[in-house]
């Protein structure tokens, strides 16, 4: 009985964790689905072009299967997306998984430096900002947080770009790397900076480094403001606790206290709180790639969406979808492994 109610308890959740993420990743087909039917361009049309003779065209749509009726395409669409089949890009004329394997590490890189910037000057912000709460310190973090949540990230972008390339020239303009290196660079990890030091490119890999900077920090300062929110939030809810009192009573330094004893007790949310920051990152980088022509998956599915290329847009869409859903899922285990309570 014992056993039987131990295999109840390990089954059940992840019974439902399966469903969950079939459901979550049935509703996401389902949505792309439709927007690919209800956008107003003619994947055939987009495809051939407008001048293309009607017998090709109905030719495509049998060929494609867009003369099927609904019920039937959204079969078809499901089965090749999960055979890895996007279709092919009007743009590139290459399949369309090739083209986002190809562009997501830009989109990473970016990401994951910006996710980095942001826990390492988000949580000590966050832990100044609940030390001293409600005195000039909170006060300014938190204006500085507020800020980060209400500026739109082009308008940040733009001045960015003018104040420290136009004007003060510290950084480089838009870009991944100087024209002059595009050529000494051959992709492996598709991590510019990581592959021109494998490759020994030295001056190439401090371009690519000094490329990041700026769109990186921009993206740092929105996963700064939501850090260092919630650090805040968490910690002083932890300095409340009994165990402070007593670990202050028994004479443990104010540094330890806060920096061992409550800190400690809020990396388990926190360790949640960075998952969802990346993946925020990591799906909403497009206007950030747009202003700094950042050849990453959002400027790809932008650039596709402006030119009605559909497999693209969908394609990208499904991509970012299935890596939000990802990390949503390791945020959730990482917290079932870490705290023992949620188990």
């Amino acid at each position: 009985m014992a056993s039987a109610s131990l295999g109840q308890r390990v089954v059940q959740p992840v019974v439902r964790l399966i469903v969950s993420l079939a459901l979550t990743f049935f509703g996401l087909l389902l949505v792309t689905f439709i927007i690919g039917r209800v956008m107003p361009i003619d994947p055939a049309l987009a495809a051939l072009g407008d001048r293309a003779p009607a017998d090709v065209v109905d030719r495509f749509r049998e060929e494609m299967g867009l003369n099927l009726p609904l019920w039937q395409q959204f079969i078809v669409y499901v089965t090749k997306v999960f055979e890895g089949d996007f279709g092919r890009s009007v743009l590139s004329s290459r399949p369309v998984l090739e083209d986002i394997a190809r562009v997501f590490p830009a989109t990473l890189e970016l990401a994951t430096v910006a996710t980095l910037l942001g826990v390492a000057l988000g949580v000590p912000m966050g832990v100044l900002a609940a030390v001293h709460q409600g005195r000039w310190p909170d006060h300014v973090i938190r204006v500085v947080g507020l800020f980060g949540y209400s500026v739109p990230v082009f308008w940040l972008g733009l001045v960015g770009l003018l104040v420290f390339y136009a004007k003060l020239d510290w950084v480089p303009g838009p870009g991944r790397i100087n024209i002059a290196y595009q050529d000494f660079v051959d992709p492996i990890t598709g991590v510019m900076v990581i592959d021109a030091m494998l490759q020994g490119e030295w001056e190439a890999a401090g371009s690519a480094a000094r490329h990041l900077i700026l769109p990186s920090s921009i993206l740092a300062y929105f996963s700064l403001a939501y850090i260092s929110r919630m650090t805040r939030s968490f910690m002083i809810e932890q300095l409340k606790q009994e165990y402070i009192t007593t670990a202050r009573v028994k004479g443990a330094s104010e540094a330890r206290v806060v920096w061992r004893h409550a800190l400690g007790n809020v990396a388990v949310p926190l360790t949640t709180v960075v998952t969802l920051s990346y993946a925020n990152l990591l799906e909403g980088s497009v206007l950030t790639e747009t202003v700094f022509a950042w050849p990453g998956l959002g400027r790809y599915i932008t650039d596709s969406l402006l030119n009605a290329d559909m497999n693209a847009v969908l394609g990208g869409t499904i991509v970012v979808g299935l890596v939000f859903v990802s990390l949503n899922l390791l945020a959730d285990v990482l917290y079932r492994t870490l705290d023992p309570r949620a188990r």
